[in-house]
């Protein structure tokens, strides 16, 4: 009997005292079930309770126990008074392209608000050195690609290159609320990527000058349309249907709503 006793008080102390890093490496405080890739090469649905608690899915380990609930807190919060569902995924690889992969993956959990489409997916492939941020349909318009793609240039990739990843995700989920509150301020220089504004305005000038001089010599057989204008697109991805799914209730607080995404966000690696 007291060696059962002694055996049950060592077994407390050393919960107790031992540190929790060693713990969720353990299993003890990772109470996420471990990753299950389903026939699609997506990761499964979590449960409605794993819904219900959890926001960050850290499967490669890449935050202390104390920064997962940080994050969560940070991200229920906003939830709370938003319903806007901000989701954290961390694995070690991906063996796809990793936009269209969090796209599939944020599509399939149905992340935000069925209806409403507000749903962000930050999923990083620790192997992989690379990291996206995937917005919902009804997101898209105020986190742009060029925003999502300057906050993983300017927020995480200089703390993921020091390996402080609690560090670059807070800071990123930080400005992410502020810009969807409509608080950030951009007061950084444009960075010198894609082509020149100005480029793109001389070159609209032109076509419709030449346009203009074809139209007038069309009737004197000096130019012939082949078969109409060019269209340029202003949206070139493919789409993701989001209408048709139902996953039950309202946000976290009963799991994923049945957000759709289109493909919207952006990527970087470090």
């Amino acid at each position: 009997m007291r060696v059962k006793y002694f055996l049950s008080l060592l077994f407390s102390l050393l919960f107790y005292f031992l540190p929790n890093q060693f713990l969720a490496q353990s299993g003890v405080e990772n109470d996420i079930p471990p990753l299950k890739i389903e026939a699609d090469g997506l990761p499964a649905k979590p449960s409605l309770s794993v819904q219900k608690t959890h926001s960050v899915y850290d499967y490669a380990q890449l935050l202390s126990p104390q920064q997962r609930r940080m994050l969560e807190q940070k991200l229920s919060k906003y939830y709370d008074s938003t319903s806007t569902q901000i989701v954290i995924a961390t694995v070690h690889k991906v063996n796809d392209d990793i936009a269209l992969y969090g796209t599939e993956w944020a599509h399939k959990w149905g992340i935000g608000q069925q209806g409403q489409d507000n749903g962000l997916l930050i999923l990083i492939s620790k192997d992989d050195h690379k990291i996206t941020i995937r917005t919902g349909y009804g997101l898209e318009d105020r986190l742009t690609d060029a925003l999502s793609k300057r906050i993983i240039t300017r927020d995480i990739i200089p703390y993921f290159k020091k390996e402080q990843y609690f560090e670059g995700l807070n800071k990123a989920v930080d400005d992410i609320i502020k810009v969807l509150d409509g608080a950030y301020q951009n007061n950084l220089k444009p960075e010198k990527e894609g082509i020149p504004i100005w480029i793109i305005i001389i070159f609209i000038i032109i076509f419709f000058i030449l346009v203009s001089r074809g139209a007038g010599d069309q009737n004197s057989g000096g130019w012939r349309s082949g078969g109409g204008p060019i269209i340029f697109s202003s949206g070139g991805r493919s789409s993701w249907s989001g209408g048709g799914s139902s996953w039950g209730g309202g946000g976290f607080s009963g799991g994923f709503g049945g957000g759709g995404f289109g493909g919207g966000g952006a990527s970087g690696s470090w």
